[in-house]
């Protein structure tokens, strides 16, 4: 363990899944399959003994939150507003965010049947491609100066205060912020935020992202393997696109295959591998969770703050 994670208990696979009575799954194969992403490896097995132990612990934490709200508002004599409990997930480009964040999505709704389970990302928090290129910074997409941080920090405090709100949606299929749409999120009980840049701080600023959380995971990965899901799921993307001129990749899609791969590893190379290296990995301490996955997917390792 590296000196970073000194705060952290590891765990592994075996001794995580222990922490759960084996109970029938809250989900079938095919809804699993439904939200699985592209390239990314996970069946019902992980969800028993990786996901549902995870489910305990969020359990755990929201308690513990909601029990602090209610003193505070004793001790501070004022009413204690609803808000939804939030949590963040961040990780690098193509390390399974957004799987992991739609399984917790269905998974708290199907235990909190009452409650209302809302999930963002924070690519709707990026710049359009108009005014990254009006700054000359189009090549940077993914690094910190090329998010609205005041938006999102204005969006999290928003959540945080209980108001409801409209948020910018963001398209991987034309690969921009989509004109005059709005995602509307409007008293969620529980709100996931996934995204590369959730742990990051505004540029020059003394305000933590990380505080409005109420509960964090970064997903973990050998950079060799993010490198190689990466290309993968670059294919893959190419493959969806042959016949769709109006998608991003098509341009991509009409190249050799062989030039397009090139394409893709110099992109990783000289662009997200940079970002996680700079400004991702760096946050991954201020997590409450890390899961950590091995060559195939296969989450081997949890490594839980002290």
């Amino acid at each position: 363990m590296s000196n970073e994670l000194i705060n952290f208990l590891k765990m592994s696979r075996e001794s995580w899944k222990l922490l759960h009575q084996k109970t029938r799954p809250l989900l079938t194969k095919e809804e699993l399959e439904t939200i699985t992403s592209l390239n990314d490896n996970i069946d019902i097995v992980d969800v028993t003994e990786v996901y549902l132990p995870l489910l305990n612990l969020i359990q755990i934490y929201k308690i513990n939150q909601e029990n602090l709200s209610f003193s505070k508002s004793l001790f501070l004599k004022k009413n204690a507003h609803k808000r939804p409990f939030i949590i963040g997930i961040a990780g690098s480009v193509a390390v399974g965010k957004s799987t992991t964040s739609r399984l917790l999505q269905l998974l708290l709704s199907r235990t909190f049947k009452s409650s209302k389970v809302e999930m963002v990302t924070t690519d709707g928090f990026l710049y359009p491609n108009a005014y990254l290129t009006e700054k000359n910074i189009l090549q940077k997409k993914g690094f910190p100066e090329s998010y609205n941080m005041e938006l999102l920090i204005d969006f999290l405090d928003a959540m945080k205060n209980g108001i409801s709100t409209s948020i910018p949606v963001y398209s991987h299929k034309i690969y921009d912020i989509v004109p005059n749409r709005m995602q509307k999120i409007e008293s969620p009980d529980f709100l996931i935020v996934e995204g590369i840049n959730v742990f990051q701080n505004q540029q020059n600023n003394r305000l933590y992202m990380s505080d409005y959380y109420d509960f964090s995971i970064y997903i973990d990965a050998d950079r060799k393997h993010i490198e190689s899901w990466y290309i993968e799921r670059f294919q893959s993307l190419l493959d969806l696109t042959k016949n769709d001129q109006t998608n991003y990749y098509a341009k991509y899609a009409e190249m050799p295959r062989q030039d397009a791969i090139t394409f893709a590893r110099e992109v990783w190379k000289t662009i997200n591998l940079e970002n996680l290296e700079r400004f991702i990995e760096p946050t991954r301490n201020r997590a409450e969770v890390i899961l950590h996955k091995s060559q195939n997917h296969k989450i081997d390792e949890i490594f839980v703050k002290k």
